[in-house]
């Protein structure tokens, strides 16, 4: 069996949702045309079962053993071929279903981290949750029903030459049936396929509001909101409820006609049949088959309907995925990027005057700390502006500079799963001396599993304080050329900041490291100091040096002293 997911991909086609479907299936098309092969087989060994028990009747009717022997073996074979076929052509479906998720899963989130911090402005939460848990399941089903699909049609088909070649005008109700049934239930698709996308995007908005309310559920309340909020989820969830019903009114529609249409249809053929072997034009083994076709042919009409059901729900699913793919970052890679070999030397802001030496520990001390945080951003290319040795970052491609430059600031999130995987996914080694450096270490051994233990999601179940020292783990267990900390002990009390303010400086000893700070007790410990006012730098020293020069300085960090 083929093993899931696979390592690459490769870019996906985002022209329209038939494109990115049909690109889905040609990145498969070696498992898509087994299944394809085994699924006709199977529906063929299906097909000529009637036939050949009807042979296997007149045999015995005109008792010719030798000839009843034959079509018993014959059916045998048949039965063993179909059982065969059927288990293969289920095991290639599964893959494709499997893989098409896995595609669209590893296409969206390699999306999501390209798009980085414009992820949130482009798309709401609703949109991309709703992708990766009921969009993914839809394209994978319309994937998996081209096999089904294709048996079934050509199972049609071999039913409607048999019968044909048995009987004329059986075979003509048949040929013109058959399309009949298909045209009436087509007529029920487009209404779904629109009511499908309206009900698909009030789920995604409500979703999204939902995510909001829950993130800040404390502050609703702090400020009385909870009741006004709530009152719009409930109205918003309505419209989804109304949405919904409108659009299940139409696939109840559809799953009757499924039942319904066929079954008129069938009995028609079996009427049909029973008044010509009365008549003496067909025999009693040709009327058994007719019998048996007339409930056979169910099974292929009924998953011809259901392959145009998926298909168009798996058209609604590939849309929005599509839309996602077709978004584009505020930070996009130049059409000519810089090598990323000439990535060295000073990391500056020409903006803020800020200029990051290489190998120092550089602190970042603002009167306004959000300006700290914004050149923060610049230097990690959050925000254009800033340069590495004279070249703009915005000339060297994203991934360039995130493999370089981190930021790690107090917005970033613990994630759902075992701490060891959540602080160090790649299995770096590093994790034990990341956490001796962060002061993180009673962390893990207060848990009870250790860093085997399940993180909460958000780490909700963690202190403030905890939350940030662990954040500071993962940052450093990264341990990137270039490391940027906003703000990395704001939360955590006096003791345990100077523990990590004096670990963190061996801990980076050579290698480049700016802190965003106003702590005296790391301030004291880097190398060199940089204080900003009005988004500029007025001064640059070591923090001793702009206590006893920089009243303004001074005022600041003894304040956040005081506090």
């Amino acid at each position: 069996m083929k093993k899931l997911p696979d390592a690459d991909p490769g870019p996906p086609d985002h022209r329209s949702p038939v494109a990115y479907l049909r690109w889905l299936v040609r990145r498969s098309w070696r498992s898509v045309s087994a299944a394809i092969a085994f699924a006709v087989l199977w529906m063929l060994c299906q097909a000529f079962v009637p036939a050949i028990v009807g042979k296997a009747i007149d045999a015995a009717t005109g008792r010719d053993r030798r000839a009843l022997l034959m079509w018993s073996l014959v059916l045998l074979v048949t039965g063993i071929g179909q059982a065969v076929f059927g288990v293969v052509r289920h095991r290639f479906a599964l893959t494709n279903f499997l893989g098409a998720m896995f595609t669209t899963i590893q296409v969206t989130v390699r999306k999501a981290g390209r798009l980085g911090s414009a992820l949130s402005r482009r798309l709401d939460a609703g949109e991309v949750v709703a992708i990766g848990t009921a969009d993914i399941r839809q394209i994978g089903a319309a994937v998996d029903i081209t096999a089904r699909g294709t048996g079934s049609l050509l199972a049609v088909v071999t039913v409607t030459i048999i019968l044909l070649t048995t009987s004329v005008p059986l075979g003509l109700v048949v040929v013109l049936g058959v399309p009949l049934l298909m045209a009436v239930v087509g007529l029920l698709i487009r209404p779904l396929h629109h009511r499908q996308q309206a009900s698909r995007e009030q789920q995604g908005l409500l979703t999204g509001r939902a995510a909001d309310l829950v993130g800040g559920l404390r502050v609703l309340r702090g400020v009385g909101g909870e009741a006004v909020m709530g009152a719009r989820y409930r109205e918003e969830s309505q419209v989804l409820r109304a949405a919904g019903v409108r659009t299940a009114r139409v696939e109840s529609l559809l799953e009757a006609a499924q039942v319904l249409l066929p079954g008129i249809f069938l009995v028609l053929v079996t009427w049909l049949g029973a008044r010509f072997a009365l008549d003496g034009r067909i025999t009693v083994g040709q009327l058994v088959s007719f019998y048996a076709y007339a409930a056979f042919l169910v099974t292929p009409l009924r998953q011809l309907t259901e392959a145009i059901d998926k298909l168009t729900r798996g058209h609604v699913a590939a849309r929005r995925v599509v839309t996602m793919l077709r978004v584009t970052t505020d930070l996009p890679d130049p059409a000519a990027p810089v090598a990323a070999e000439r990535f060295r030397g000073e990391l500056a802001d020409p903006v803020s005057g800020v200029a990051i030496r290489p190998g120092e520990i550089t602190a970042l001390v603002a009167a306004v700390p959000a300006e700290a945080a914004e050149i923060a951003d610049r230097l990690g290319r959050y925000a254009d502006g800033a340069t590495v040795d004279g070249v703009p970052l915005g000339s060297f491609e994203l991934a360039t500079v995130r493999e370089r430059v981190l930021v790690a600031d107090n917005d970033a999130r613990l994630f759902t799963g075992p701490m060891r995987a959540d602080l160090d996914p790649g299995g770096s080694g590093r994790l034990p001396a990341a956490l001796h450096t962060a002061a993180a270490t009673d962390i893990v051994e207060a848990l009870p599993d250790g860093l085997d233990s399940e993180v909460a999601e958000r780490g909700r179940t963690f202190s403030g304080g905890q939350q940030q020292r662990l954040r500071l783990v993962r940052a450093l267990v990264a341990d990137p050329a270039t490391l940027i900390l906003v703000e990395p002990t704001s939360a955590v009390d006096a003791h345990t900041e100077a523990r990590i303010a004096d670990r963190l400086t061996d801990a980076r000893a050579g290698r480049t490291t700016v802190i965003c700070t106003s702590s005296p007790l790391v301030l004291d410990r880097t190398d060199r100091v940089l204080f900003v006012e009005r988004g500029r730098v007025t001064a640059d020293g070591t923090h001793h040096e702009l206590l006893a020069s920089e009243p303004a300085y001074a005022r600041t960090v003894l304040r956040e002293e005081a506090e």
